[in-house]
């Protein structure tokens, strides 16, 4: 079943990079680079494992639950020092900085100064 209006009114016409399958239809790794660029920031290993844990976690949660969502990132990167690590590599907050890199909309809440972002 087709995923976005691209997708339907040109069937066939987009094709989603293998590396990254939850990724929004309308997504690339150039784009996310391009921002970050933007934002002075070079894309590393650490980042993209974080743009493709948020892209899966989008695709299987109709509503983010930001406490759950740090959690998951927290854990993922828990053997790098966790939050703290994910503040270090995306300044403006991992779930902020990191759902624009991952072409996601950012949740409510997520560029509270007190929760989600340090923007």
């Amino acid at each position: 079943m087709s995923e976005t209006m691209t997708e339907l009114m040109n069937p066939g016409t987009t094709t989603r990079d293998a590396a990254f399958p939850y990724a929004p239809g309308d997504w690339t790794s150039a784009e996310a680079e391009s921002v970050a660029r933007g934002d002075g920031i070079a894309l590393t290993e650490d980042h993209w494992t974080t743009i493709k844990a948020l892209q899966g976690y989008f695709a299987t949660h109709e509503r983010p639950n930001m406490r759950e969502l740090h959690d998951a990132l927290e854990e993922d990167m828990h053997s790098k020092g966790g939050l703290k690590y994910l503040y270090e590599i995306f300044p403006g907050g991992p779930v902020a900085q990191g759902c624009r890199f991952a072409g996601l909309e950012v949740p409510s809440g997520a560029a509270d100064r007190s929760f989600g972002s340090v923007q």
